[in-house]
């Protein structure tokens, strides 16, 4: 069984925009709430495979989660999430970020999911389903108002 949640944002900018935005890891430190630090662990541009290390301060403690991105389109970014290898040390995370033209602006709807979660993990993971939603919202409407500027 999987927990999943979801949550959109309309940005006035273009698509191209907000696409080069959420891959743009340099310029999280303005817009990500709660970021202390991103490392990227590998060079050059965003491909299929790339991943960082992000760092972040959650209800008063670090938290470290080990990213990879499992895909590139020009109309969506999937990202993986292994538990085992952050500070969770547990389950897998998915993030898809579809991106929608809309006229003049362009609108992002994040699905996230996290599979493999078992006894009190399982529960706690379940009780923090809206804390998830609510995070990656507050981080889709600081991107918004980042490139929106």
């Amino acid at each position: 069984m999987s927990i999943q949640f979801e949550t959109k944002e309309t940005f006035n900018v273009p698509r191209e925009k907000v696409y080069e935005g959420l891959l743009d890891l340099d310029s999280a430190k303005h817009w990500m709430q709660g970021l202390v630090r991103i490392e990227r662990l590998d060079e050059g541009p965003m491909k299929v495979g790339s991943g960082w290390k992000e760092t972040r301060k959650m209800m008063g403690q670090e938290a470290t989660e080990v990213f990879t991105v499992t895909g590139l389109e020009p109309n969506k970014i999937q990202l993986y999430v292994d538990g085992s290898k952050g500070t969770s040390g547990k389950g897998e995370h998915f993030y898809t970020y579809s991106i929608k033209e809309l006229g003049n602006a362009t609108e992002v709807t994040l699905h996230g999911e996290i599979r493999g979660m078992t006894g009190i993990a399982k529960l706690v993971s379940k009780l923090m389903t809206g804390t998830f939603r609510k995070i990656c919202a507050k981080d889709l409407d600081g991107l918004k108002n980042y490139l929106e500027k």
